[in-house]
């Protein structure tokens, strides 16, 4: 039971929280811009309060134990919101690191006159501090890879939006590269489009889509299936030299799935199978006038 650190943290705890704190000031990581020295104050007496019920059992080796478990609480919560505000993985991690240097100061006073022991303590001091600074560099990084899932997500569902253009007559444009889980985005949120508006004809258009490979084309053929599936028929549009081509060339089969150059002749053929038209209010004008 080694509990000559835990002893430390009790005895000295607003000493080392006023040196902890000129420790961050000179280690160039405190970002006041960020974040005021109050709250920053509050974090370091939360957390050489929680340290100093941590080790009381004389546990300064394993982190992952229930005792710990307060100190992996806060230092989560710390470091997911310095994530947010844009502080690095590293200036995330010398908050704990940055304790070091004061921690090691009070042990060489208190125990000047048995050097041995301040190495023996300064050792152990220095593998927990490693450690609980390692693990906020993981929440860290964890942290920042959700929130670019997240805006992945969100860009997904915003480069798939589907436009009604008619009664019973949608349209989806697609923008950029068409891979399996956008194929999935895409179908999900076509097929409730035309559950919701009771759509006969959805138009796809690729305009958008830089290049058709064998696996896009397979995307496309799905969606068609599945919009089929919902009683509606599909017309795929945008189809450009240089795609007709590839799509010949890679020998995909879309027998049997209505295309065309644009969407403007998608929506014509579209009314023409709705057995519906659009009147040239222009031209009818003009012919009136004429008569007049």
């Amino acid at each position: 039971m080694n509990t000559r650190i835990h002893e430390i943290l009790k005895k000295y705890s607003t000493e080392l929280i006023t040196e902890w704190l000129a420790a961050l000031a000179t280690s160039g990581v405190r970002r006041d811009a960020l974040m005021k020295e109050a709250e920053l104050r509050e974090q370091c007496s939360e957390f050489l309060r929680l340290l100093t019920q941590a080790t009381e059992s004389g546990n300064l080796s394993d982190v992952t134990t229930s005792g710990y478990a307060g100190v992996r609480e806060m230092l989560e919560r710390l470091s997911r919101s310095r994530s947010l505000q844009g502080f690095s993985p590293s200036e995330t991690a010398t908050f704990i690191f940055s304790l070091k240097q004061p921690l090691f100061d009070r042990l060489r006073r208190e125990f000047a006159s048995q050097p041995q022991v301040v190495v023996d303590e300064m050792w152990v001091a220095n593998v927990l501090l490693d450690k609980l600074g390692l693990y906020t560099t993981e929440v860290h990084q964890r942290t920042r890879e959700e929130v670019i899932v997240r805006q992945q997500q969100e860009m997904l569902e915003l480069s798939t939006p589907v436009v009604q253009l008619w009664d019973r007559i949608v349209c989806l444009p697609l923008i950029g590269t068409l891979d399996s889980g956008r194929t999935q985005t895409v179908m999900e949120t076509l097929l409730q489009r035309i559950v919701e508006t009771g759509a006969e004809i959805a138009i796809i258009d690729i305009t958008g889509v830089p290049t058709v490979d064998t696996l896009t084309a397979q995307h496309l053929i799905k969606t068609v299936t599945a919009t089929r599936l919902m009683g509606a028929e599909c017309v795929i549009s945008g189809i450009r030299p240089q795609i007709a081509q590839t799509i010949v060339h890679l020998g995909v089969d879309l027998a049997g799935v209505v295309t065309k150059s644009s969407v403007a002749g998608a929506f014509n053929w579209a009314l023409k199978r709705l057995n519906q038209s659009v009147a040239n209010t222009t031209t009818g004008a003009r012919n009136a006038a004429g008569k007049a």
